[in-house]
């Protein structure tokens, strides 16, 4: 019995390796396209060395295939790569090259990781790497390095629109002098006192909770519009 039971094990474990990874991001990009349009309320906090921020709420607009609008009342930092731009970009193969990895497990769950190669330097982002769970098709952490911001590392939970391959929550680890801030917040961080205690961390995080969404409502184009 415990043969049969360690068989069954090596079998699963090894499952999600015998899928290439165009196979897996295909999946991936599949569970995505389900959804054309949707909406979130985003209540988002920030960790950044040297800059004072409060919480914040915005609500987050998306449409296919890559429209993308914050509205908020208040400062908003939120990159945009673990939203919109590695999905646009694994949405057509022949932008890159895919290599699978090992496995390994993130956040309680056993991941396999793809990593992605652009075809050609055209291309904002240099280098992407994606632990995707072979089991729901979902990512559960990226690690995307762009010409722009440097490298963003982003693990991802998800609660009840796993199905849609949404997720409820999102913390970014950010590299503090690549990422480009926005001016206002730039503004204060030159504005600060000399004297004042210096942070010397070079990472920083983002955490944004995604709550209220509506799937494929239908959302105009004019939306997006500035």
């Amino acid at each position: 019995m415990k043969k049969v039971i360690c068989f069954l094990f090596i079998f699963v474990f090894f499952s999600g390796k015998a899928q290439t990874a165009s196979d897996l991001l295909g999946k991936v990009v599949a569970k995505l396209n389900t959804v054309k349009d949707y909406s979130a309320t985003a209540s988002i906090t920030a960790d950044i060395p040297m800059i004072k921020i409060l919480p914040s709420k915005a609500t987050v607009y998306f449409k296919q295939k890559d429209k993308f609008k914050v509205v908020s009342k208040g400062i908003v930092i939120l990159p945009k790569q673990g939203f919109t731009d590695v999905n646009s970009f694994i949405s057509n193969p022949k932008n890159y090259q895919s290599l699978i990895g090992d496995t390994s497990v993130v956040n309680s769950t056993r991941t396999v990781l793809a990593t992605i190669i652009p075809n050609g330097d055209g291309n904002e982002i240099i280098l992407a790497k994606l632990w995707i769970d072979y089991n729901r098709f979902v990512v559960m952490k990226s690690q995307i390095t762009t010409k722009t911001n440097g490298t963003v590392t982003t693990t991802y939970t998800y609660g009840d629109k796993v199905s849609f391959g949404l997720p409820s929550k999102m913390v970014f680890e950010i590299d503090v002098k690549k990422f480009k801030m926005p001016k206002s917040v730039a503004a204060d961080i030159n504005n600060r006192e000399p004297k004042a205690k210096k942070d010397t961390r070079k990472k920083g995080t983002i955490t944004v909770t995604l709550s209220d969404y509506s799937i494929n409502q239908g959302l105009n184009d004019s939306l997006f519009k500035k």
